[in-house]
């Protein structure tokens, strides 16, 4: 039995071909100004892609096979906490990331959590070397991940947790005797509002910091992680983490200690996008982002439950975030193929821009003395400050649309009374060694006029 390929009658069209029948059927209108349009990047969005342009693409190093279902935990009582994380397990979550502000009893949080396969990342607020070897003495079974980046904390709250010496030490220490892990804050530029462009390129020269700084100490570590804000631009976000494997290939083989250095992307959906009016639409939002990670190559995916900004952490917001990853893994089929993006034309030119425009960016940010010395003298914070404005600009112009919010807005959603936390930015009046990089979201200034005029 002879088989015919699929369209095999059907002669095939080049690029060429396709752009003069587009061009005809505009009647006279330019192609270029009708149907191209400019992304906040600086990228020219084509209204279509043919491998006649795109016959060749570079390799995404990294590619997971699958990914994990995260969820945070945050630790006030640490017998609570790890109750609430073994429920969490039971559930089908597959990571934990536990949170603290202050040092807490390490026995007790594994008396209740004993589930010793599964993954555990500590984020805590505080760096102290005794207390992370204490960690690591209890946790000696366990894939533990304890994250330190005291160049991010620096960038967010405008001080070092100690001094650049004493918490370059402790990450030294701690690299040596847990489980030799860097860790670079990404979402804090995404939720800041810059670009993905920046995004990418301080990311890149953050890691770079880290390690031209641990290769003099002659520390190895072993893995690197990024944490990403995934924003709503579906593909563009997919590309992102995609340009980000490429460019952190090409920043680790700079360093001969670190050619071994492997990168694990944890990704959670953007702040910075999110609503307390029409609040359910964050749901939406959210599983889009979490598609976008996922196609996008990351290792872990965090999920955002839909009211976590103005409501304090409950049962049912914590389920509905998990089950929203659950249905993508498990009915969804998200995980059954790895890098799935491979070889589709119009992501695969977009992660070549990307990472090209990333890298021009932080070659100068190298050039003018390195991601330090721009942060202190507050070049990082003015061009993202740019970038949000031009965004805010375009939120108000309805530009961008956030539904609920900025367009179709249900004039009787009443949120005053169940208002929970501060969802606004906070003033903390102190004294910085630099400008803190503040995260904001697009729709509080309009949130604020409406809870103002809520009978």
């Amino acid at each position: 039995m002879t088989k015919n390929k699929l369209f095999s009658k059907f002669d095939p069209v080049s690029a060429k071909a396709f752009k003069q029948k587009i061009q005809f059927d505009l009647k006279g209108n330019s192609y270029n100004d009708t149907l191209v349009w400019n992304s906040n990047e600086g990228i020219d969005i084509k209204p279509f892609y043919h491998r006649d342009e795109n016959s060749t693409f570079r390799s995404i190093p990294g590619i997971p096979d699958t990914w994990e279902i995260a969820e945070t935990i945050f630790i006030t009582d640490a017998k609570v906490a790890g109750t609430i994380a073994s429920k969490a397990v039971v559930s089908g979550t597959e990571t934990i990331i536990f949170k603290a502000d202050t040092p807490f009893k390490i026995k007790e949080l594994f008396e209740t959590f004993i589930h010793t396969e599964i993954p555990i990342h500590f984020k805590l607020g505080f760096i102290d070397a005794v207390f992370n070897k204490q960690i690591h003495q209890e946790t000696a079974n366990r894939s533990i991940y304890i994250h330190i980046d005291s160049i991010g904390h620096l960038a967010e709250e405008g001080n070092w947790y100690h001094s650049l010496d004493e918490d370059h030490r402790i990450l030294e220490e701690v690299i040596k005797t847990n489980s030799a892990t860097l860790t670079i804050h990404s979402d804090l530029y995404q939720n800041a509002g810059a670009t993905m462009i920046q995004q990418l390129a301080y990311s890149l020269a953050q890691a770079n910091e880290y390690l031209h700084h641990l290769e003099n100490k002659k520390v190895s570590p072993q893995t690197i992680i990024f944490e990403i804000a995934i924003g709503s631009n579906y593909f563009f976000e997919i590309a992102k983490l995609r340009a980000l494997r490429q460019l952190f290939e090409v920043l680790k083989n700079e360093y001969a200690f670190a050619k071994t250095l492997t990168c694990h992307i944890i990704a959670q959906p953007s702040s910075r996008n999110k609503t307390i009016y029409d609040y359910n639409t964050n749901m939406l939002r959210t599983t889009t982002e979490c598609m976008s990670a996922i196609l996008g190559g990351a290792d872990t995916i965090l999920n955002m439950p839909y009211d976590h900004i103005y409501h304090k952490t409950n049962d049912f917001g914590q389920r509905i975030s998990r089950n929203q990853l659950i249905i993508l893994k498990r009915e969804s089929y998200f995980d059954a193929v790895s890098n799935p993006a491979d070889g589709t034309y119009y992501i695969e030119s977009i992660t070549e821009q990307l990472a090209k425009k990333a890298l021009l960016v932080f070659k100068d940010i190298e050039q003018q003395g390195g991601f330090l010395k721009q942060l202190k003298e507050g070049v990082i914070q003015r061009k993202i400050k740019e970038s949000a404005a031009k965004e805010q600009s375009q939120f108000d112009t309805q530009e961008k649309v956030l539904l609920g919010t900025n367009k179709h807005p249900n004039t009787n959603d009443r949120m005053k009374d169940t208002i929970e936390l501060y969802p606004f930015v906070k003033t903390k009046p102190r004294k910085t060694l630099v400008e803190p990089i503040i995260k904001r979201r697009l729709s509080e200034a309009i949130e604020q006029e409406r809870l103002k005029t809520e009978v």
